[in-house]
């Protein structure tokens, strides 16, 4: 697969998504986001916008499906979502009504381990359940928890190789990684590069970071599309 470039859209108004993903599109960004905080604030009316704005773009709805799979997989489709997001530690029927709904509907899932204590076993059951990509996951309570308690917090570096190993599925990489790392994941076998907080979201506010956002994005997207033509 060649290397994307996704831009997690973690904001709580259409309007700042729209604003976000404006800048996001002219500096190359392939796909965009609806992110968890968008979907909680605006629900499919945020999908729907962002459909209407750039009806060509692949988008992702990050639902973190945990039941109601068929259904919360349908209403996203229905909103113009190209991917929608499941996890692992659902209930196995819910990620098979996500990946049915998947089938009926036209889109893909994707399957994010958060959570799971055997994160690749859990990448190769999300790969037998049908999920279409893997999401390895470390998430962000469980880093600001660790990092106040003063212990070391796993970084999604640390088993990316071996994940991408063990499963046939594109996989991504997300989780506290630096815009340094995260351009990076390619060469660990990660082909999906998300960039979210701490370049193009403010993660304490869920808000669009300020500063020259789109020039460096740009120069990212430029770097990641290269790996994809060169290998490296």
């Amino acid at each position: 697969m060649k290397t994307v470039v996704q831009i997690s859209l973690d904001v709580t108004t259409i309007p700042e998504a729209l604003d976000t993903a404006r800048m996001a599109m002219r500096a190359g960004v392939d796909w965009l986001e609806a992110g968890t905080p968008l979907i909680i604030a605006e629900g499919m009316n945020g999908v729907k916008a962002l459909r209407a704005e750039f009806p060509e773009t692949p988008i992702v709805a990050d639902l973190k499906t945990m039941d109601g799979g068929w259904l919360e997989a349908e209403l996203m489709a229905r909103a113009g979502a190209t991917h929608v997001v499941v996890m692992e530690r659902a209930h196995p029927e819910t990620i098979k009504m996500v990946v049915r709904a998947g089938r009926d509907f036209g889109v893909k899932v994707m399957g994010d381990n958060l959570g799971a204590r055997d994160k690749v076993a859990a990448a190769k059951r999300l790969e037998n359940f049908g999920c279409d990509f893997v999401i390895h996951h470390i998430g962000y309570d469980e880093r600001r928890g660790l990092a106040a308690a003063g212990l070391p917090c796993p970084s999604p570096l640390d088993q990316l190789r071996e994940i991408a190993a063990a499963v046939k599925l594109p996989v991504q990489a997300v989780g506290g990684l630096s815009v340094e790392q995260a351009v990076r994941t390619p060469e660990y076998g990660a082909p999906l590069v998300v960039l979210g907080a701490p370049l193009t979201i403010d993660a304490e506010s869920f808000k669009t970071a300020s500063g020259d956002v789109e020039s460096k994005l740009r120069l990212i997207c430029q770097k990641v599309h290269a790996y994809g033509e060169t290998g490296g």
